[in-house]
């Protein structure tokens, strides 16, 4: 695609292509631009890091079709930008400090009392099957000691698709419980 006019000069007429100060043109590179950020952040993991400068460009394209110069334009985009950025600092901050809670996922399971299914054989790399609440989940144990079947014991941590378990020490009832 050419971009381009007549000019009328005096008697003549000739053709030029439009150049890139020609305002004509940025308005449409800061539309697509404004576009081409907003799809960038929708697919970036993060907290609204290019945001900013989708809001830049698209202000800049209204100066633009507004009929600003470029150098306008480019103060538009810049200014925008910067204003954005610090008025997103605070969310920025609040989304970064929260970290993930133990109950999500997998994690939930961290506290939670569970009985040994399949014998937890001793050593670094022992495994065996646990149940908590319905589900069952392939389980090692913390220390390294073995677990027999029927054992409970309660999750103390989540790695990759197992779960590590310490033995509960058995209730012992006092003649007062009873």
């Amino acid at each position: 695609m050419v971009f381009g006019r007549y000019l009328k000069t005096g008697v003549q007429e000739r053709w030029y292509r439009g150049s890139m100060d020609d305002p004509d043109i940025w308005r449409w590179v800061w539309l697509l631009a404004a576009g081409g950020f907003a799809a960038a952040e929708m697919f970036t993991a993060g907290t609204f890091f290019i945001l900013p400068f989708a809001g830049g460009a698209l202000a800049a394209s209204i100066a633009g079709f507004g009929g600003g110069g470029v150098g306008l334009q480019w103060v538009v985009f810049i200014l925008v930008t910067i204003a954005g950025a610090i008025t997103l600092i605070p969310l920025r901050r609040r989304l970064d400090a929260t970290e993930p809670s133990d109950g999500i996922g997998a994690r939930r399971l961290i506290g939670q009392s569970a009985v040994v299914l399949a014998d937890i054989s001793s050593g670094p790399t022992g495994s065996g099957d646990v149940q908590v609440g319905r589900e069952s989940w392939r389980a090692e144990s913390a220390d390294g000691s073995a677990l027999p079947a029927g054992t409970t014991v309660r999750v103390v941590d989540v790695r990759g698709t197992s779960v590590v378990v310490i033995p509960v020490p058995p209730v012992v009832a006092t003649e007062g419980d009873q």
